[in-house]
């Protein structure tokens, strides 16, 4: 395997062999055993104005594996590159039924990817419609208010990440990571993705992966089923024995409950089953709106505008004395406030930009930490709480337009839409007074929010910016507790996976854990022999 060396700094318009040349000379001796070098990863240093830079890091392997490790310990700014793959462990106990997965986003798609390609045949049900159908219902709903209630921003071919910016970063330290932007790559995701500190695929591109991805795990015996919602399943002997669907009945093996943050009506389900179900924290605000050159001039000063740096992004946050956060979440780049509602009568919005990223604004989620200790101790209070504030703004615009405000309207506690940016959610806004949708302790953390980044960015200060609320899809607010098995407290033969089960927080790690959990299922029985 190879070692990956760190911190190469270079200047913007520095050539991939000096750099590499850099990462050769920090080996010393060792460098002579090299047989293969490539730039590994590009992250940029902005944190000066007077001394912006790139920052690399290098992939070299040596002649000797023991070489690498040895080298590796000595030196803290090495590091070993554990193998991206994974070998299976397959049992040989024939299981009754079949491997049914809930949900063909990142964690379902992972899921069945890795257990069709080790021989399984699975079964996976999407209640939203398939990549070309559900683009027109988003469409639809974007541009003419009709809404679908199962094929939407949030639900359908390739779950919630096929309407974002695809991004591909995370916080989780695992080798697997690095499988899952190998595989993207292999279904299509440009080659930077493997190199960029920030790598995005674009919704555009993310559109197409999607469904090569399917189409992979088709080709090898599954079964993918759109328009399919798991409406109901019976249990036996602690396990679940039978699902429903479309008025359809399948004995099941397993199910993988891989159904995305916004499957409200499945979580009340698995409650009504008396499956153990958690309250978990989550986040709720409104996206903010500046123009992306202003971005680029808050992070780059006299250098904004250059093409030799990306578009600007950021990622802010601060805690009050109690340990509240207010936080931006899912920056956009060029990008567009997009409506994201899934269930009637709620305003839902959520961010999306393209590869290109060369739309004029730019926006990011402003987002307020909310407990249990907020909202109620039932595992379906954080729904409740979250659909309240949704249904707030609907009743405030009347319809599914945003309700919107400047950032000075928002401070100055009035409905002041006369910004300089203008709004890019595309079912209209409304001028509104935010405190009329969300609890005080919102507004005040989302208030005090602004006035500490706006000394951290000067597009922050910008009274013109323009808040368009509410977001409230940021991350589940259940968790459908498992074991070190990542299987449920409650019935033995039930994963629950992704972003949906708590366990998850993007496409990376939904997408690692829906590996994980393939390669326990793996563990437990063998490929299906027959149907």
């Amino acid at each position: 395997m190879p070692i990956i060396v760190n911190q190469i700094k270079s200047p913007l318009n520095a050539d991939k062999n000096e750099i590499i040349a850099a990462a050769l000379k920090k080996l010393g001796t060792a460098a002579k055993h090299a047989n293969d070098c490539q730039i590994h990863k590009i992250s940029l240093d902005a944190r000066k104005r007077d001394d912006i830079h790139f920052v690399h890091s290098v992939f070299i392997k040596l002649d000797s594996k023991e070489e690498e490790r040895k080298l590796c310990l000595r030196n803290s700014s090495l590091t070993y590159v554990e193998q991206s793959g994974f070998d299976p462990v397959i049992s040989d106990k024939q299981a009754e039924g079949r491997v049914v997965i809930a949900g063909f986003g990142p964690a379902g798609m992972f899921a069945g990817l890795a257990l069709a390609e080790q021989g399984y045949r699975p079964l996976i049900l999407e209640r939203g419609g398939m990549m070309d159908k559900r683009i027109a219902a988003v469409n639809r709903f974007w541009f003419t208010g009709e809404l679908d209630p199962d094929s939407n921003v949030q639900f359908g071919e390739g779950g919630a990440g096929t309407f974002s910016d695809g991004k591909l970063t995370t916080r989780i330290k695992d080798p697997l990571c690095r499988y899952v932007l190998e595989r993207f790559a292999e279904f299509g995701a440009p080659q930077e993705i493997l190199t960029k500190a920030k790598p995005h695929i674009g919704t555009d591109n993310l559109r197409n992966i999607v469904s090569a991805i399917r189409n992979r795990i088709i080709s090898l015996g599954g079964e993918v089923r759109f328009d399919s919602t798991l409406s109901d399943f019976s249990v036996k002997d602690g396990k679940v024995d039978k699902i429903y669907f479309n008025g359809c009945e399948e004995k099941i093996s397993v199910l993988v409950l891989a159904i995305g943050h916004s499957a409200r009506d499945t979580f009340e389900l698995l409650q009504r089953k008396n499956v153990f179900l958690e309250p978990k924290p989550f986040s709720v605000g409104a996206r903010i709106e500046h123009k992306q050159a202003d971005v680029d001039k808050s992070l780059y000063g006299e250098y904004a505008g250059s093409p030799l740096l990306p578009k600007g992004e950021y990622q802010l946050s601060w805690r009050d004395k109690n340990g509240r956060g207010v936080y931006t979440f899912c920056m956009c780049p060029g990008g567009t406030v997009v409506p994201s509602a899934s269930e009637k009568g709620g305003v839902v919005t959520n961010g999306m930009s393209e590869f290109a990223r060369d739309g004029e604004n730019a926006n990011a989620a402003l987002v307020v930490s909310v407990t249990p200790d907020d909202f109620g101790h039932d595992p379906l209070d954080g729904v409740r709480f979250a659909r309240q504030i949704e249904q707030n703004a609907y009743k405030l615009t009347g319809s599914y337009k945003a309700p919107s405000t400047t950032v000075s309207g928002f401070l100055n506690g009035n409905e002041n839409s006369a910004g300089n940016v203008s709004p890019t959610y595309s079912l209209g806004t409304e001028p509104a007074e935010l405190r009329k949708i969300f609890p005080e302790f919102v507004t005040d953390m989302l208030e005090s929010g602004l006035k500490v980044f706006a000394g951290k960015m000067t597009c922050f200060g910008d009274g013109g910016a323009i808040l368009t609320a509410p977001e409230t899809r940021t991350s589940s607010p259940v968790r459908i507790t498992r074991n070190e098995d990542m299987v449920s407290l409650s019935l033995s033969n039930l994963y629950p996976c992704g972003e949906g089960a708590g366990y998850a927080g993007g496409i990376m790690s939904a997408a690692v854990d829906g590996l994980k959990t393939a390669l326990k299922i793996m563990e437990s029985q063998a490929p299906e022999s027959e149907f």
